[in-house]
C-alpha cells in the first residue's frame, strides 16, 4: 500500500531563525512557526482561537536563504515531511522530536526590511487612497528596474485575453 509523508503550513516565526553549520559546511536553519485556527463557540458564542507550533528545518541552500531573510514575525509558506528523531539530554535521557523538514519555503507577506538599503524602511501602504505604481512584467525582478510613470505607459487591453481562468 503506497503512503504520503507532505506537511504544508502557512505561518508565522515565532523567534528568529538559528542557523548552525555541519562539519561538511551545510547549513542547518530551525525556526518555530506558529498556525493559528479560530472559531465561534456553540454554545457561548465567543470567538475561540487555538495556536499550534511548528518546528521547521531547512537545510543546505533553503537554510542559508531562510537564515538570512526570515525573522521573527515573518509568514510564511512551507512544504516538506514530518520526520521524528532520538536523542539523549544533558542527563541522559532519552527524548523525541517530531519536526518538519522543509522541501520549498515562501515567504509571504511584507518585503519591509528585505532587500531594500540598510535603514531605508519599505513603503507598504496599505489602505491608501493612491494606487501603487505598477512594474512592467518584462524582466524586472525583485531588485527592479527604473520606476515609470503612469502617464508614458499605454493602458493595458484586456478584452483580447483568451484565458479560461473562471473569474
Amino acid at each position: 500500500m503506497a503512503s504520503v509523508n507532505k506537511v504544508i503550513i502557512v505561518g508565522n516565526l515565532g523567534r528568529d531563525p538559528e542557523t548552525r553549520y555541519m562539519p561538511n559546511g551545510d547549513a542547518v536553519t530551525n525556526v518555530a512557526v506558529a498556525t493559528t485556527e479560530s472559531w465561534k463557540d456553540k454554545n457561548s458564542g465567543e470567538k475561540k482561537e487555538l495556536t499550534e507550533w511548528h518546528r521547521i528545518t531547512f537545510y543546505r541552500k533553503l537554510a542559508e536563504i531562510a537564515g538570512q531573510y526570515l525573522k521573527k514575525g515573518s509568514q510564511i509558506y512551507v512544504e516538506g515531511r514530518l520526520q521524528t528523531r532520538k536523542w539523549t539530554d544533558k542527563d541522559g535521557v532519552e527524548r523525541y522530536t517530531t519536526e518538519i523538514i522543509a522541501d520549498t519555503m515562501q515567504m509571504l507577506g511584507s518585503r519591509q526590511g528585505m532587500g531594500g538599503s540598510a535603514g531605508a524602511p519599505m513603503d507598504d501602504d496599505y489602505g491608501s487612497s493612491a494606487p501603487a505604481p505598477r512594474q512592467s512584467s518584462g524582466g524586472a525582478g525583485a531588485g527592479g528596474g527604473a520606476a515609470r510613470s503612469g502617464a508614458s505607459r499605454p493602458a493595458p487591453n484586456f478584452s483580447d485575453m483568451d484565458d479560461d481562468i473562471p473569474f
